[in-house]
């Protein structure tokens, strides 16, 4: 399968907001705007499609923003389609570096050998 997006101008979300120029352009009100445009895109991805589809690896890497500053969610290598009838998988995925605290409790709680090497 093949995805084609259109010409996003403005690259990632990630490079807007290092650049200081662009991110000085990009007050609450813009800023807002992008994250409504990402909420959509996930609602979509996880409501409106079917079988669901789980990107998996939200980032600000993987936001492009366009001349106009709408998000397109990017980067699907990652993603899965969601089986309603199969059993959930509770393999982590996603960029190194960062985990989600709620995620580390359930690690910990869940391989409690995993506490001993984060103290």
């Amino acid at each position: 399968m093949f995805l084609v997006y259109e010409y996003m101008d403005r690259g990632s979300l990630f490079c807007a907001l290092r650049t200081e120029i662009e991110a000085l352009e990009l007050d609450w009100i813009k800023r807002v705007n992008v994250v409504k445009g990402i909420a959509n895109a996930l609602s979509y991805m996880h409501h409106d499609c079917t079988p669901p589809l789980i990107h998996r690896d939200i980032s600000s890497n993987n936001i492009l923003l366009n001349s106009q500053l709408k998000a397109c969610v990017a980067d699907f290598g990652t993603s899965r389609l969601l089986d309603p009838d199969s059993s959930n998988q509770t393999i982590m995925v996603g960029p190194c570096g960062y985990v989600a605290p709620g995620k580390l409790l359930i690690l910990i709680l869940w391989y409690p050998s995993l506490s001993l090497s984060l103290s």
